[in-house]
């Protein structure tokens, strides 16, 4: 099954903060980095193990909360730094009201 996102994804780097629900059940809160993004999903470095399936919240530095499903999970080769890929639930993506 291909895995490439349906819509180019674009590099960036701004913060944001991931909530959700970790590999051992306890909730999080933790920084992270936006590494990739396209209009309805990202690649996020974040130091937590999120399983793949996760439901997690995204909170731009704005304050302005993105709903989000993780669809991949992994340590990146070139830097040792773990990665998730997510796909916003929110049709309108990264630029909603």
């Amino acid at each position: 099954m291909d895995q490439r996102p349906r819509s180019p994804r674009v590099p960036v780097e701004f913060p944001l903060t991931v909530e959700g629900t970790d590999e051992g059940g306890k909730p999080f809160a933790a920084e992270g980095t936006a590494v990739k993004i396209s209009h309805g999903g990202a690649t996020i470095v974040i130091d937590v193990d999120v399983p793949v399936g996760s439901k997690v919240t995204l909170v731009q530095a704005s304050g302005a909360k993105l709903a989000a499903e993780v669809n991949g999970s992994w340590i990146d080769d070139l830097d040792g730094k773990r990665r998730i890929g997510i796909k916003l639930l929110d049709t309108n993506g990264w630029f909603g009201e």
